[in-house]
């Protein structure tokens, strides 16, 4: 009953994924396995041969890690990335990740994201996501070399638009309902708000195209 009882979800079933894999929650009542809740017996130290938590100590043959991930930002805040005035991208994000259609920020002229926040990113097949972005990126550098340009920016007013609009769609479900790493509450010290774009990706893709027919509405050219 107590595994049990550590194993409920205590979030609004379809915030998070379910675990359903067969045999996955019988696994925890074998003898050899033991479920330790983090929450209340944290790690302290992982030497080569042992894990310390708060209460116990555990010999080690092997250690699989696999705690999360900084996703949506934690690539791209990890390298040096700087904008105008110096600011790094890791220092404008630290109050809440925000973007121009998962395509670009504002004060970081000449710089793409792919599957960046504002995006649907994973919330849909990673693959035709990426595809489009990358064509879309594509399709754009031509129009900038084809137009003599050298500098594409954001403008931070579209921007603003975008973010907020990414917010009232993310209201409308369940997702945006309780920490987890959609809200970048997994990840200590990180801002915590909804990233990924909920409108769906047909209503994206065509919100893309909308903007490159009123002239890359949203980007500034010089």
């Amino acid at each position: 009953p107590m595994v049990a009882q550590l194993l409920t979800p205590k979030n609004i079933i379809g915030a998070k994924r379910l675990c359903v894999d067969s045999g996955y929650y019988a696994t925890y009542n074998l003898d050899h396995v033991s479920l330790i809740d983090l929450a209340q017996n944290p790690i302290e130290s992982v030497t080569g041969k042992r894990v310390c938590t708060k209460d116990s100590d555990f010999d080690l043959d092997v250690l699989v890690v696999a705690t999360g991930f900084d996703a949506m930002t934690g690539a791209l805040t990890s390298i040096n990335i700087k904008g105008l005035a110096e600011e790094t991208l890791a220092t404008k994000w630290q109050q809440s990740p925000s973007s121009y259609l998962g395509l670009g920020v504002a004060g970081f002229p000449n710089l793409f994201t792919v599957t960046g926040p504002g995006s649907p990113s994973v919330l849909t097949n990673m693959l035709p996501t990426i595809e489009h972005h990358v064509e879309w990126i594509v399709d754009c550098l031509k129009h900038i070399t084809n137009s003599g340009y050298r500098r594409i920016a954001v403008d931070a007013k579209e921007q603003d638009r975008w973010w907020a609009h990414c917010q009232e769609t993310a209201a409308i479900g369940l997702k945006s309902t309780t920490d987890s790493w959609y809200t970048g509450a997994n990840v200590a010290g990180k801002a915590k708000v909804f990233m990924p774009y909920f409108g769906g990706f047909p209503a994206y893709t065509a919100h893309c195209k909308a903007v490159v027919e009123n002239g890359y509405q949203g980007f500034l050219f010089s």
